[in-house]
């Protein structure tokens, strides 16, 4: 396959675990190329090693398949000596014909790129990088806490004990008292004593629900490990977002945090996830279908001879895909013209895949925001005149009671 050359100095780089392949090509003079083929290892002297030569061959470009996270440390070594890698797809590289199976990856890699037929993907600033190790753990024990919290409703309907049916959260203040209470061996007098009056469920049903059929030590014993892991898991997260809310703010992301929330289905720590995942650039993206594509959430184009195929979202950033779909889940049932979007898609849809289309729109909408610095204005509904109407009454009685206003007759 004959390409035109674009760049005259070019090194493609395989990464794997314990070894580096990397393959220099350089443009002569004369118009001839000579390459160099040269083997790293996995160790932080090798990586030096690697950049040290990358820069005494000084290339336009370097390239590198996202390979897991094995592409992270040589990325960040020549980052450190003012060299900028290309990661790529390699769904791209893929769909490049040639003969990638009969020659070194890393040759091809650095042929691909010398005539230009591969695109750099996003990769962060360093700082927004060693941030993502905090969300994305964060995320994690987000999945254990909810795990956790459902295997003691289990073990609390195995016991008979059906609290779960007369409140809407199990792991509300009221109700974790009384599973307190209960675990420790309390009567159900003494338990009920601790419902709050603001449940909607009356006194009756609640002692019915707390009737067990037998609460065995095996049951008290499990459902006092959970429920100790459930805690001690909710202070952890609560560690983990005082700690990545105050490294946003003092990297100077406090004004891409306000304007994110103010977009329905986004709360604080949504937001500052979300800002961790793709900055608050979005130049580097260029276009809303671009970043959409990047994180793998907007629909398949597969058509052909005037047939439109399968239309499943590809592989991508999986870590905002479910805060996409988090934020799609709580948009629809807020009041706003999101809602309305959604309904209007469950309807043909469905509420999974109406869930994705949502969370594609909101995220064409966040890149809007993010590009021209404003913040979320709803069309259908007035926030400021919702407010307004919810706490006036409360705002006249204060005026009243400090003598601002003379009180009605």
């Amino acid at each position: 396959m004959e390409l035109t050359p674009i760049y005259k100095r070019v090194i493609g780089l395989d990464v794997h675990q314990a070894q580096i392949s990397a393959c220099a090509i350089v443009e002569q003079p004369d118009g001839s190329a000579v390459l160099e083929r040269r083997e790293f290892g996995g160790f932080k002297r090798d990586r030096k090693a690697l950049a040290q030569w990358a820069g005494s061959i000084g290339p336009d470009v370097v390239v590198m398949e996202s390979t897991g996270i094995y592409w992270k440390s040589p990325f960040a070594a020549l980052e450190s000596v003012g060299i900028v890698a290309w990661v790529v797809n390699a769904r791209h590289v893929k769909a490049v014909p040639g003969r990638k199976t009969d020659v070194a990856d890393a040759q091809w890699l650095a042929t691909l790129a010398r005539c230009g037929l591969l695109r750099a993907s996003f990769v962060a600033k360093a700082d927004l990088r060693s941030l993502r190790h905090i969300a994305r753990h964060r995320q994690k024990l987000g999945g254990m806490l909810a795990s956790e919290k459902n295997r003691l409703h289990k073990l609390l309907t195995d016991a008979g004990v059906r609290l779960g049916v007369v409140v809407s959260d199990l792991h509300g203040q009221s109700a974790r008292a009384m599973v307190k209470a209960l675990i420790a061996g309390k009567t159900v007098p003494e338990v009920l004593s601790l419902a709050s009056n603001r449940l909607r469920a009356s006194r009756d049903d609640i002692f019915e629900a707390l009737q067990a059929e037998e609460i065995t030590p095996a049951h008290r014993f499990c459902l006092t490990e959970i429920m100790a892991h459930i805690e001690e898991l909710e202070a952890r997260m609560v560690r983990f977002d005082a700690e990545l809310l105050r490294s946003l703010v003092g990297a100077g992301y406090e004004v891409p945090l306000r304007l994110l929330q103010t977009l329905p289905g986004i709360d604080l720590m949504g937001a500052a996830m979300l800002l961790v995942e793709i900055g608050g650039d979005m130049s580097v993206f260029g276009s809303a279908q671009r970043l959409a594509s990047w994180v793998g959430i907007c629909p398949g184009n597969n058509e052909s001879a005037g047939k439109r195929k399968s239309g499943r979202i590809r592989k991508g950033n999986a870590w905002v895909r479910r805060l996409l779909c988090e934020f799609a889940q709580a948009a629809g049932r807020s009041r706003c013209a999101l809602k309305d979007k959604f309904q209007a898609l469950n309807v043909r849809k469905g509420h999974k895949r109406s869930i994705v289309a949502l969370g594609h729109k909101m995220l064409r909408t966040i890149y809007a925001m993010l590009n021209k610095k404003t913040h979320y204005v709803d069309k259908t509904v007035d926030y400021e005149a919702l407010m307004v109407a919810r706490n006036a009454p409360r705002w006249l009685q204060m005026l009243v009671k400090h003598g601002f206003v003379p009180a009605p007759a």
